[in-house]
C-alpha cells in the first residue's frame, strides 16, 4: 500500500508561481511511477506531468510544457511540480498519483494511487 500526501497549492496571481509536492509513503516507493493530474469543475480529470522513479523518463501535457517542471527527491521519497507562468486555466484540484513498475500514463486508470488533492487557483 502507498500513501500520498500533497501540499503547496494556494491562490496566485495571472503569471506568479508555486510549488506543489507530494510526499509518498508505505512499500514498494523504489519501483513507483510518479504522476500528477488536475481537475477543473465540470471537467474531466486531465495528465499534467509524469516521471519514472527509476529511470527519470518525463513527460508533460502540451498545455504546461516549459511552464512546469516534475522533479523527483529520491532520497525524501517526494515529487514536486514547480509550476511558472500560471495562467486561470490551470485553476484545477491537482492531484499526484503512482502505479508501480509501469511508465508514464495519461490515463487515469493505469494509476493504483491517489492523494486527496490540493487547490490550486490563479486568479486573472
Amino acid at each position: 500500500q502507498v500513501q500520498l500526501v500533497e501540499s503547496g497549492g494556494g491562490l496566485q496571481q495571472t503569471g506568479g508561481s508555486l510549488r506543489l509536492s507530494c510526499a509518498a509513503s508505505g512499500r514498494a516507493f523504489g519501483t513507483l511511477t510518479m504522476a500528477w493530474f488536475r481537475q477543473a469543475p465540470g471537467r474531466e480529470r486531465e495528465f499534467v506531468s509524469g516521471i519514472r522513479w527509476v529511470y527519470g523518463s518525463i513527460s508533460y501535457a502540451d498545455s504546461v510544457k516549459g511552464r512546469f517542471t516534475i522533479s523527483r527527491d529520491n532520497a525524501r521519497n517526494s515529487v514536486y511540480l514547480q509550476m511558472n507562468s500560471l495562467k486561470p486555466e490551470d485553476t484545477a484540484v491537482y492531484y499526484c498519483a503512482a502505479q508501480q513498475g509501469g511508465g508514464v500514463s495519461t490515463v487515469t486508470s493505469q494509476y493504483n494511487y491517489w492523494g486527496q488533492g490540493t487547490q490550486v487557483t490563479v486568479s486573472s
